[in-house]
């Protein structure tokens, strides 16, 4: 199995690292001094499961790797719209392309059925560039439950959790899927094929729609968060408001919000990945975590008044940022 990681920052030099072990094939697409830092001394993983280091093929130039069976996509999804050069020459006509983001994917509507379906949200489409870039019928969805991050170049801390949930838009459980599933168990992770992943992907994204932007706004850890009060409520609120959302779909997430907000105060003082890309200077990922959940409500006509004001908060927040 042949497998290039594009983008692989802490989640995709984690995976690449741990798909490496396992024997896969593996490719790393980075560039500056992290690409250094692998090239030299490879993937050093520091994880209270146990510390190892794997030294796949590291590049910034795609053309060096050619077209692999997987493309783990480990980009921001504020950078889809224009990969198109960075993952063209990673493709065949069978390539799967494994979009390892948070929030709503540009394929939600795809395949989805009832009368949504193959509808395109603005949000995390415009214009139908990203879909233009990336062919709806080559993804796989994958829900990340795993917190990583970039120590420093070359050193990956894994902080807890190894479930990478895939799954296919049209539902049912895929070859590919089966196969990427047994890759990356064999390489120590854990990866369900699951039958419906939106309805993971609604569960997933019913902490970070609430602790990413909140921990942006306020600069607070995890816990943090679920300590104060005050916090602590309006983001149950926004959970609340985002499961209506999830229900209107069809989807069900199974989790009670008190269990939601005991599971992310167990995390400890870990910083989301929003409140890492403020304090780095980086486009903040928001448009898929929260304007989509807003575009998605509209459609649906589910009232979400908590959701919308964070929302308009934390979209200047992005606008002053990328100044």
């Amino acid at each position: 199995m042949k497998v290039a990681v594009l983008g692989a920052g802490a989640i995709g030099a984690y995976v690449g690292a741990a798909l490496h072990r396992a024997g896969a094939d593996v490719h790393l697409i980075a560039r500056g001094p992290h690409l250094a830092a692998m090239r030299q001394d490879g993937v050093r993983v520091r994880s209270p499961r146990g510390d190892f280091t794997a030294r796949p093929h590291a590049t910034d130039d795609p053309a060096d790797v050619g077209p692999a069976d997987y493309v783990f996509l480990g980009l921001k999804a504020t950078s889809y719209a224009a990969c198109g050069p960075l993952i063209e020459p990673l493709l065949h006509d069978t390539t799967a392309v494994v979009a390892a983001q948070n929030g709503i994917p540009w394929w939600y509507f795809h395949r989805h059925g009832g009368p949504y379906d193959g509808r395109r949200l603005e949000s995390v489409d415009p214009g139908g560039a990203v879909s233009a870039v990336l062919a709806p019928e080559r993804a796989v969805g994958c829900v990340v439950y795993a917190a990583t991050e970039l120590e420093r170049p070359g050193v990956v801390r894994h902080v807890e959790g190894t479930r990478f949930s895939v799954g296919e838009p049209g539902r049912g459980v895929s070859a590919r899927c089966l196969r990427l599933s047994e890759a990356m168990r064999a390489g120590g992770l854990k990866c369900p094929v699951e039958p419906d992943l939106r309805n993971d992907i609604w569960l997933k994204l019913l902490g970070n729609i609430s602790f990413n932007p909140i921990s942006a706004l306020v600069r607070a850890t995890m816990r943090q968060m679920c300590l104060h009060g005050g916090t602590r409520r309006v983001i149950g609120t926004m959970m609340s408001e985002t499961l209506a959302v999830a229900h209107a779909l069809g989807c069900e997430v199974g989790v009670s919000i008190e269990r939601r907000l005991a599971g992310a105060e167990r995390v400890g003082d870990h910083r989301t990945s929003t409140l890492q890309d403020l304090e780095r200077g980086k486009p903040l990922e928001l448009d898929v975590l929260l304007a989509a959940v807003v575009e998605l409500a509209e459609i649906t006509g589910v009232p979400v008044p908590t959701l919308r004001t964070v929302h308009a908060l934390s979209d200047l927040l992005a606008l002053r940022s990328a100044a």
